[in-house]
């Protein structure tokens, strides 16, 4: 068995842990516990430092349980939140709890067989079925409110002026609840979670001592951010999310193409399950020619792929290269609409039906009369600059002015434009 506790400190994965923890790791296969909010139908990228600390827990020899909180996502974490989050109803959260399942199997090996299989809880199972009464007497009695009041996420909250209510308040004993449920029920000694979450996970240690005299154990790591110190995994337009229908494998790519030299040398330890040889090869390679972007294509195409397959991946590839000129005309017919209309976010376009299309006498006409004017004001225009070399469709260069419209169209309706180095524009054939 791999020293689950040695991985996390060189991948500076480790903020904080309680004692004992590594004795107790050598003494065989244990099990651990880290909890996934269903509040919405997809992980995100602020979610696989996570999911990655359960991976290496699983290559390590030990059991991980991704805990879905069916329970605690319909009261909302109080945790650094300045404000009481909307509650969920059952329906949504079990669509969003099976999402979430699809996702981290992409990771985590859930395969029947296999001695540390994966499992997926859901804490809905075991609280739904507590009475209020039932759990301040049970439960409730063991905490003090004290002890609550004296956690870093409590206090912030109240110090704010914006109040925490009755329900929020509660939350850290529900997540206490559920440690000491996996404890007595399925022997997981050991609860991880993001250094926001140590008050919470120390709660359910405590519990668990004080209900049963038992041990348990906590471990979490550190919150990620950027370089400049923003927040990790936002861009301007919004998440970076694991689900390929709201950020497309493109987008997701680009994300890792596009993180700082100092962010890559941290990121490629904390999301790639390469090796501590390895990444050093990769980063001296890297100090050596910088402009190469080793570590930040590399990143990308580890995350892409254990995210999305290698098939998305070299689709990825292929529209990066696209925008630089180094693509062909098959290699634009090879990507799907999401992407390519990705790749060209923003880019201008104009409409022509198809009857109109298939009526135009050359591409001198095609480009601008039938364009309405947006990619060639002229006729003159268009013909000096054809003849000047500074026209492609579909990254075809057109040397005749007179040439006839009988392009293929991408995805079955698009042309793509290249006016001089820089300029595209799409014509939509509908």
């Amino acid at each position: 068995m791999e020293n689950f506790i040695d991985e996390l400190r060189w991948r500076g994965m480790l903020q904080d842990m309680t004692p004992e923890i590594e004795e107790h790791l050598k003494k065989g296969m244990a099990s651990a516990y880290l909890g996934f909010d269903p509040t919405a139908d997809s992980l995100h990228i602020g979610h696989l430092v996570g999911v990655m600390t359960l991976l290496h827990f699983q290559r390590a020899g030990h059991k991980p349980y991704a805990l879905v909180g069916g329970a605690t996502g319909m009261i909302g974490d109080p945790s650094f939140k300045s404000a009481e989050r909307n509650l969920l109803d059952k329906e949504t959260l079990d669509h969003n709890v099976e999402c979430l399942k699809k996702q981290l199997s992409r990771f985590l090996n859930f395969s029947q067989g296999s001695e540390n299989k994966a499992e997926l809880v859901n804490n809905y199972d075991w609280m739904s079925t507590f009475s209020f009464l039932d759990f301040i007497r049970d439960v409730g009695k063991y905490i003090t409110v004290n002890y609550m009041m004296a956690k870093d996420s409590v206090k912030r909250r109240l110090e704010e002026g914006n109040g925490l209510s009755f329900t929020e308040f509660t939350y850290q004993l529900i997540q206490g609840y559920d440690f000491y449920h996996l404890w007595k029920n399925h022997n997981v000694s050991i609860q991880l979670g993001g250094s926001d979450q140590w008050g919470n996970i120390v709660t359910g240690t405590e519990l668990i001592r004080k209900m049963e005299g038992g041990s348990a154990y906590a471990l979490t790591v550190p919150l990620i951010t950027k370089a400049d110190g923003s927040k990790f995994g936002k861009t301007e337009s919004g998440s970076v999310w694991l689900d390929p229908e709201k950020t497309s494998p493109y987008a997701f790519y680009q994300f890792w193409l596009n993180v700082s030299d100092q962010d890559a040398s941290k990121y490629i330890r904390i999301f790639t399950v390469l090796d501590q040889k390895t990444i050093e090869g990769l980063e001296k390679e890297h100090a050596e020619t910088p402009h190469l972007r080793i570590l930040q294509k590399e990143i990308a195409k580890q995350v892409t792929i254990m995210v999305h397959g290698e098939q998305e991946y070299e689709m990825a590839i292929k529209a990066s290269e696209i925008l630089f000129g180094k693509s062909s005309t098959e290699d634009l017919t090879t990507l799907n609409e999401r992407t390519f209309l990705q790749v060209f976010e923003g880019v201008p376009q104009t409409e022509i039906s198809k009857e109109e299309f298939a009526g135009t006498a050359n591409v001198v006409e095609l480009l601008s009369e039938k364009s309405n004017g947006v990619i060639f004001a002229s006729k003159g225009e268009a013909r000096k600059m054809i003849q000047g070399g500074g026209v492609s469709i579909n990254r075809g260069k057109i040397n005749d002015p007179n040439e006839p419209v009988n392009y293929p169209l991408l995805q079955g309706k698009y042309l793509l434009i290249q006016k001089g180095k820089k300029q595209y524009f799409i014509i939509s054939v509908k």
